[in-house]
């Protein structure tokens, strides 16, 4: 089964990526007419492999008189690596993700489509049927180390007064945590789907904690280089155009939707149910007046301040990073959380309203 392989990998990959300042892109650039996109199968991500394989992206490059050459990169640390040292214009990825490498790696980046967030495609689990989340309490917990799961596991135990000292992690690459759970010393794992489907199935499973406790806090996007993005405002129309063309025919209750989804589900390596029920856990914003509602919203503004306090709390906010404010991070209004003199976070809806007022 095809899988997103991590929403990040390791610290040591991480810590890769926020060397690679010397590799970025310069802060000016050029007009130009042929741009790079890399993306990684996701389930929220699947309508850019269907945009491009239907035509819908090419169409939309083609009224804008530029090229788009879309990429699945197998291994998603290395996408946003790459991302960040310049061979792709925009990359898919997670807010915390654009935080932590390309925006503390040096690379102004802008959030050009909010997507979707997680509503309960990322979880806690125990062993145990009746177990609740305080039973967690002194257990080793496997998941991936500095990733969202860590940051979903850190939320969770706020909410029954825990914290990080009250257990021990057990960093575990996300393609082994489903025979980490069957193992008999696993007694609790923190994942993502597919694997959390799998966990979940254990017949001793007890999910006691999952995203949709947390709604708007793991968003997944479309990020591009911010100047890039201003020096070629096409490519910001062509990507938010193709992307909503494709939502709408994805949802559309007829047979046309129907094969979208069924093409999405094959390309991600499941079949119409399984990716049925991954879309149940994700909330999609399936026009751009949802996502536009969403980006203006104060909630945007809330979980990037946790997000950064849990990134600087553990050491991934930058290299030398003495203050969560070390990252600068922009939102639509002018507001604005850390280091506005370093800007390098953007959640920009000038190209989502122009979709909402049909002005693309």
């Amino acid at each position: 089964m095809k899988i997103r392989l991590a929403r990040l990998s390791t610290a040591c990959a991480l810590l890769l990526a926020l060397t690679a300042q010397g590799a970025v892109q310069p802060v000016r650039a050029a007009e130009r007419s042929s741009f790079n996109v890399a993306w990684s199968i996701y389930v929220g991500w699947m309508p850019w492999d269907y945009a491009d394989q239907s035509g819908i992206l090419k169409k939309w490059a083609d009224k804008y008189g530029i090229k788009i050459k879309l990429t699945q990169v197998n291994d998603y640390i290395e996408s946003m690596n790459q991302y960040t040292a310049g061979t792709f214009d925009a990359c898919v990825m997670t807010n915390m993700d654009m935080l932590t490498i390309p925006a503390a790696g040096g690379v102004d980046s802008t959030a050009l489509i909010v997507g979707d967030f997680s509503n309960g495609n990322d979880g806690v689990v125990l062993k145990g049927k009746g177990k609740k989340l305080e039973d967690i309490k002194g257990q080793k917990v496997n998941l991936v180390e500095l990733s969202v799961s860590h940051y979903l596991l850190v939320r969770a135990l706020t909410t029954v007064g825990m914290r990080e000292r009250d257990l021990k992690i057990v960093n575990t690459s996300d393609a082994d945590i489903v025979a980490a759970f069957a193992s008999p010393g696993t007694t609790a794992v923190v994942t993502w789907k597919p694997q959390l489907s799998a966990v979940v199935a254990a017949p001793n499973a007890e999910l006691v904690f999952d995203s949709s406790k947390i709604p708007g806090e793991i968003m997944d996007l479309m990020v591009v280089n911010t100047a890039t993005l201003k020096a070629n405002p096409k490519l910001g129309k062509a990507l938010v155009g193709a992307w909503y063309e494709t939502l709408a025919l994805m949802f559309k209750n007829d047979a046309a939707g129907k094969a979208a989804q069924a093409a999405m589900a094959k390309a991600s390596g499941t079949d119409s149910a399984g990716f049925a029920g991954q879309l149940a856990t994700t909330r999609l914003f399936t026009t751009p007046a949802q996502a536009y509602e969403f980006m203006t919203g104060d909630g945007v503004i809330k979980t990037m301040d946790l997000v950064r306090k849990f990134s600087f709390d553990h050491g991934i906010l930058g290299q030398g990073a003495s203050s969560v404010d070390a990252v600068g991070i922009q939102f639509p209004g002018g507001k604005s959380l850390g280091d506005t003199g370093n800007l390098k976070m953007r959640f920009d809806t000038t190209y989502t309203k122009l979709a909402l007022d049909g002005a693309l």
